[in-house]
């Protein structure tokens, strides 16, 4: 190793020289040119391997595009969304004032103007046809005819309470229902499957207590056939012409089932004789009305009245597809201990399996088990089978519409949606009033007016009956409901709601339940003393209703005698008013020669230099025509306004 190199011994000091002595600077030692050169390449060589690393750039994600919001999502979700860091989307919120953490949620028009910040496009969701099959006012698409099945009819039991309703409907399946119930009285609505004639039929039984009438009109609107039971001892009762009144607002064929002809007081023709008065003849008076004697006691004539059940069935052609998504109706639901909440429904079209994800009113859920009547498990339920299903997430609302949709997702996805949507119509909501109908018609929602009659005495409903029957129009027609005598109940109500009708009392008032229930449900109850004001009213409204008619009133005319050209205005016709007058703004009709050459409106009207509302005639004016130039001398001017007229009543 050469002497003086980095890493060689330091060299000895030379004999007969001190050494140095300390605190006094060595002398500089000498280095050699090729010593120096070496040392230079060392340097170089090790610099290379020190070079600092270049400067990390912080690369920034790319903010997505386009982005759908389809309803209330959490502030994280919306940051995967955007593929920005949520950090980003919360300093964004406190920017726009709004305080939130990364787990709270937003609705959707937050949601969409942080998009917008952020830059990106906001897309409306898209809408499958799935999603199109749960939605509530999705209106159901025509079956195909060759895939329609004959399906058991779904029978409901209506009538007044202790009647025998659940007694009958207990002799035909040979059970005790009435031995479970308090009282004797049916608190709830069953559903029940009777097989006769190798032949199924489903009984849905209403309680008849008038407390019960929004299930009465539950169960009316998910039946084939209703089943109108009337003691023979009792005859007509109130319950019953309800009874008469739903069966009839949904649209259904009635059975008669006159029971308890075993009793000595039994008067059955009696029973004929009421009927006929409310419009259900019997067919052997020559009506359309099928009426059977019944004893559900000593069960005379049961296999009469389920053959004549059928009859009216067939006639009735009650078919579904069972190879389709299933579809149903809740007729009941409660909130089970053991299994959580449990709904009774229904199956009107499809099969219903276990497995299935479903969606109902506002909520959605699983089916985890099922059991039919008897309380047998199934494990599938085709159409008209009643079923009771466990796996809702909340529990629904009695005449729900069930149905099942592909995938969980897509059913909590879709009830969310329906709960938002919940939310910002009763935000919105509004009470029915005749008001509304007269507005209403203007946009072609309604033609008909229906109301619920209440009066003191059976003299005034026929009067009213008979005053409100005589304002007839092609267009437009009154429909009574329901009619009674009495203070209006809750039951009136609630048949109100359930039918879009307005309670009219005559010399009666509401009573505390009625009153607040429709405070509730937003129904609007019209109390009158003097008959003329209440039939004004509903001519009113019924006037309202009517589409009107436009009719030409003419105004005047007026010649043109000279035309002039105003700088940025443009050709104004000097016209002498020959006949009537003639009103800024009214409509005009230029005639040239006898032929209609323009037909517009005034814009402007002046007498010398003033501005003129009107002109008579035998005087001279400035007549501006709108987004017309051409007028001409000698032009004639008719002068006119269009008018709507309501027909009358």
């Amino acid at each position: 190793m050469r002497p003086g190199y980095r890493g060689a011994p330091a060299p000895a000091v030379a004999p007969g020289k001190p050494a140095a002595k300390p605190g006094k600077k060595a002398p500089p030692r000498r280095v050699e040119p090729w010593q120096r050169q070496e040392e230079e390449e060392g340097v170089r060589r090790l610099s290379h391997y020190r070079r600092p690393a270049p400067a990390r750039v912080e690369r920034r994600p790319v903010v997505a595009r386009k982005v759908t919001v389809r309803g209330p999502l959490t502030v994280k979700d919306l940051a995967e969304k955007l593929n920005v860091p949520a950090a980003d989307v919360i300093k964004k919120l406190l920017g726009m004032g709004v305080l939130a953490t990364i787990n709270q949620e937003l609705d959707r028009e937050t949601a969409m103007i942080v998009a917008t910040e952020f830059g990106a496009e906001v897309k409306e969701p898209e809408v499958t046809q799935e999603q199109l099959l749960v939605e509530d006012r999705q209106v159901e698409e025509p079956e195909d005819e060759a895939l329609l099945r004959p399906r058991p009819p779904v029978v409901t039991v209506m009538g007044h309470v202790d009647h025998g309703k659940t007694s009958l409907l207990d002799a035909i399946r040979h059970t005790r229902v009435t031995d479970q119930e308090a009282g004797g009285i049916t608190q709830h609505i069953g559903a029940y499957t009777v097989e006769w004639s190798d032949r199924r039929v489903v009984f849905v039984d209403t309680p008849g207590h008038e407390a019960f009438t929004a299930m009465r009109a539950r169960g009316a609107k998910v039946t084939d056939i209703a089943v109108l039971v009337v003691a023979a001892d009792d005859g007509v009762m109130p319950q019953t012409v309800e009874a008469i009144s739903h069966a009839r607002a949904a649209g259904v064929p009635i059975v008669v089932a006159i029971n308890k002809i075993d009793r000595g007081d039994a008067r059955p023709d009696r029973v004929k004789q009421q009927l006929s008065e409310h419009g259900l003849i019997p067919e052997d008076w020559g009506g359309d009305t099928v009426m059977v004697p019944v004893s559900a006691r000593t069960g005379e004539n049961l296999e009469r009245l389920l053959e004549m059940i059928l009859l009216v069935a067939d006639m009735q052609e009650v078919k579904a597809n069972p190879d389709r998504p299933a579809r149903g109706t809740i007729i009941e639901a409660k909130l089970d201990r053991g299994r959580g909440p449990v709904g009774t429904v229904i199956v009107q079209a499809g099969t219903l399996r276990a497995g299935d994800a479903f969606v109902a009113g506002l909520t959605w859920g699983k089916v985890r088990a099922m059991s039919d009547d008897r309380g047998r498990q199934v494990k599938e339920a085709g159409p008209s089978m009643p079923v009771e299903v466990i796996g809702f997430e909340e529990v629904p609302l009695a005449g729900d519409i069930l149905r099942v949709v592909p995938d969980e997702h897509m059913a909590r996805s879709v009830a969310e949606q329906r709960q938002l949507r919940h939310r910002t119509e009763e935000q919105q909501a509004r009470r029915v009033g005749l008001e509304d109908f007269m507005r209403q018609a203007k946009a072609g929602e309604v033609r008909e007016l229906r109301l619920v009659i209440k009066a003191d005495v059976q003299g005034s409903v026929e009067a009213l009956r008979q005053a409100l029957g005589k304002l007839e129009h092609p267009e437009v027609r009154v429909v009574i409901l329901h009619e009674g005598v009495g203070a209006i109940s809750e039951s009136d109500i609630m048949l109100a709601f359930a039918s879009g009708a307005i309670v009219i009392g005559f010399n009666v008032r509401p009573d505390v339940n009625a009153r607040r229930a429709a405070e509730q449900v937003g129904v609007e109850v019209r109390t009158y003393r003097i008959i003329y004001e209440l039939l004004d009213e509903v001519r009113a409204a019924m006037r309202g209703l009517l589409k009107p008619t436009l009719r030409e009133v003419s105004l005047g005319r007026a010649q043109v005698r000279a035309t002039f050209h105003v700088p940025r205005v443009g050709n104004v016709a000097g016209c002498y008013v020959t006949e009537g007058k003639v009103l800024r703004g009214a409509q005009v009709r230029v005639v040239r020669d006898g032929t209609v050459v323009h037909e517009g409106r005034i814009d402007s009207l002046r007498r010398f230099k003033e501005d003129a509302r009107e002109v008579p005639a035998g005087m001279e004016c400035g007549i501006f025509i709108e987004r017309f130039q051409d007028v001409k001398e000698g032009d004639e001017l008719e002068v006119y306004t269009v008018e709507e007229v309501r027909p009358e009543l």
